[in-house]
């Protein structure tokens, strides 16, 4: 059932970013975490009430964990990218 929540999480996660990315052109970083804890609510939601999870609270810490560690994921990579960026002007 774990690669469920991860497929969930995935579609809500693109369905959101892409609204974002439609209606307003830059969310400043801030904003991210609350944008990751309101994709775990509604995957949470979604997981309990199609029964995928009975238990509530295991159905949130799951995709909380789930969205959390994507967004770290994210970050780490954009970070690596700009240090890699920095090193390369470094070098010119």
């Amino acid at each position: 059932m774990q690669v469920t929540y991860v497929i969930v999480v995935a579609i809500i996660t693109y369905v959101l970013g892409a609204l974002t990315k439609l209606k307003w052109n830059k969310v400043p970083n801030k904003f991210i975490p609350i944008q990751n804890v309101i994709i775990a609510i509604i995957s949470t939601l979604i997981c309990f009430f199609t029964k995928l999870e009975p238990n509530f609270i295991q159905a949130f810490v799951l995709c909380f964990t789930a969205t959390m560690g994507a967004g770290g994921m994210s970050g780490l990579v954009k970070t690596f990218k700009k240090e890699e960026e920095t090193n390369n002007n470094l070098q010119e």
